[in-house]
């Protein structure tokens, strides 16, 4: 369930506000003064005049221009419609720590510029907006990208190639990560070279799901990939029985029989503590890829909400093997 209220509706569009980096930028933004008076009447929209860059107003000397420009082109680039301009990046009284200020807009003039202002951390790989830590860097991703390729380890569907790999971090009782299932089976169809693996990530105000994920980690050890999706599947569809700790055993029981796996064997195994281990080692992945909310869907190392529409998230799979220099 999304825990971060997306707000950012200015220049970055509907996909925009799936990034980590523009979800965390949410009370972050102002709108960027004209650079001269309106005309009167109404004019049809224009792409945004943004202010001269003043030389005086760029004294750090890390990160340079050229990797701010490469950090927004990575997570802006998937719409030709956005533009952005590098206003200033400024010394602070921390050593090595810098702010940055872009100005971002679209070329459309659909929607009013903004002031996207962060600071920059002395490592030059991650930067605070906010109270959040995000990715930062030419390749913003790769380093999320490789941690998953290394330790991402539920069950998958698709291609055992991680060249591109799709990384669901999901809760059972989430009424957001049942909607998103739709868009994961369209992406296994239009996909077939993807690896699309499920990741447990139960969140705490869900009291049931954390039963549920070690189910999902025993039907996946006994039965394989095929019997776990059979299982999440059976799993979403009964998700309403997981309101209660009766219903729960219910709906995952059914579950498990629809599935094919002997019901004696798997509640053995999920009372062992190696289950256990496996499901918090599943939501320590999540926490040490930023995950924050759920359905997460991460896309060789960049995050998207996985319930968007489904062309918006296929757009941007495309753009994502893009820049990885991946064939669609």
């Amino acid at each position: 369930m999304i825990r971060l209220t997306l707000r950012f509706a200015s220049a970055l569009t509907l996909v925009a506000l799936s990034m980590p980096l523009f979800q965390a930028a949410a009370q972050q933004t102002e709108p960027v003064a004209p650079a001269a008076p309106a005309p009167a009447g109404p004019s049809p929209a224009a792409a945004p005049v943004f202010p001269k860059p003043d030389p005086a107003d760029f004294t750090a000397a890390s990160p340079t221009k050229e990797v701010v420009n490469a950090f927004m082109q990575a997570n802006l680039g998937f719409d030709e419609d956005n533009i952005w301009q590098v206003q200033a990046i400024l010394k602070t009284p921390v050593e090595g720590l810098s702010k940055v200020v872009v100005f971002i807009g679209q070329k459309s003039g659909k929607q009013k510029p903004n002031r996207f202002p962060f600071y920059v951390l002395p490592d030059g790989k991650h930067i605070i907006v906010g109270e959040a830590l995000i990715a930062f860097g030419e390749q913003p991703f790769a380093e999320y990208r490789a941690q998953l390729q290394k330790r991402a380890d539920g069950p998958y569907r698709g291609a055992a190639s991680k060249d591109l790999e799709l990384v669901e971090f999901a809760d059972f009782q989430c009424p957001h990560c049942k909607d998103a299932e739709a868009n994961l089976e369209k992406l296994a169809v239009d996909f077939p070279k993807a690896r699309i693996v499920f990741q447990n990530f139960p969140l705490v105000q869900h009291r049931e799901a954390t039963r549920a994920a070690a189910y999902g980690v025993c039907v996946a050890k006994l039965g394989g990939s095929s019997a776990f999706f059979t299982f999440a599947s059976t799993v979403f569809d009964g998700q309403e029985g997981l309101a209660t700790t009766d219903g729960a055993t219910l709906t995952l029981n059914s579950a498990v029989t629809k599935a094919g796996l002997d019901l004696t064997k798997i509640e053995a195994c999920v009372a062992t503590p190696a289950t256990t281990a496996t499901v918090e080692a599943s939501v320590k992945l999540g926490l040490d890829v930023n995950i924050t909310s759920t359905p997460t869907l991460v896309i060789n190392g960049r995050q998207i909400l996985a319930n968007l529409p489904y062309e918006t998230i296929k757009q941007m799979v495309l753009y994502q093997m893009k820049l990885d220099g991946l064939t669609p």
